[in-house]
């Protein structure tokens, strides 16, 4: 399975799409497939769902990410064994992940072929308009701040936050209702409480968060206004441990 970060638009899922239908036209694998670790669809869970009910016992990632986080090996192995908890009926494949392209000896070969492709390429027109590029400001009431801290990235943030960027872009929660908008943070203090998230105007802290409580907080705090009670941590003078 070829596995990217992230894809905001089709041209990048129609590029991932001919990557795989090259390596299966190489014939070193018995079935090629992509997913996306972060937003994008298929995501990888998704993938890992298909394959795992069709039989398959076997995947290899490989990883086309430069770079690659240091955590990246641990919450993709976190996050397959939190979905296997939670889906023990499925006969979810056993996973394997190739190394960094970065650490192959191809890498220098690749460089070189990227720097003699690029001699003669023009600078794009874009790039030579001097005029300003106006923005709009959105109507958006709600913000949704998703930590990238070091204990949470190694609890499957960035899994969390392509579910949520998904769900975002298919309910349509950008412009609908109260209108949303997330993004990524640096830490947001409470490590052991990982994977965190933060929704405003209130402030409310959510940790412990995986996809399905994603899922919950959607439906009731961004739909509804109302706080998901048994994700939510109030801020406290004592230490809170995860319930």
């Amino acid at each position: 399975m070829l596995l990217a970060k992230a894809a905001i638009t089709g041209t990048a899922s129609a590029e991932m799409q001919v990557l795989s239908q090259r390596l299966a036209a190489s014939g070193v694998a018995q079935t090629t497939r992509f997913a996306f670790s972060e937003q994008g669809s298929p995501s990888l869970r998704e993938v890992l769902r298909t394959l795992a009910d069709d039989g398959f016992e076997d995947v290899l990632l490989l990883p086309l990410l430069l770079p690659m986080e240091p955590g990246f090996r641990v919450w993709i192995a976190r996050s397959v064994e939190r979905w296997r908890a939670t889906e023990p009926q499925r006969p979810w494949p056993a996973v394997r992940i190739a190394p960094s392209p970065a650490e192959t000896d191809a890498m220098d070969a690749l460089l070189r072929e990227l720097i003699e492709a690029a001699r003669d390429a023009q600078v794009p027109p874009e790039m030579r308009q001097s005029v300003p590029q106006g923005s709009v400001v959105p109507p958006q009431k709600r913000r949704v701040l998703v930590c990238q801290g070091g204990p949470c990235n190694d609890a499957g943030a960035a899994l969390i936050w392509g579910h949520l960027r998904n769900e975002q872009k298919r309910l349509n929660l950008r412009t609908g209702g109260d209108g949303v908008m997330s993004c990524k943070t640096t830490c947001l203090g409470p490590c052991n409480l990982a994977p965190v998230l933060q929704v405003f105007p209130e402030g409310t802290y959510y940790g412990g968060v995986d996809e399905a409580g994603v899922d919950r907080i959607i439906a009731r705090h961004l739909c509804r206004g109302e706080v998901a009670e048994e994700l939510a941590y109030l801020p406290l003078a004592s230490r809170q441990v995860l319930r």
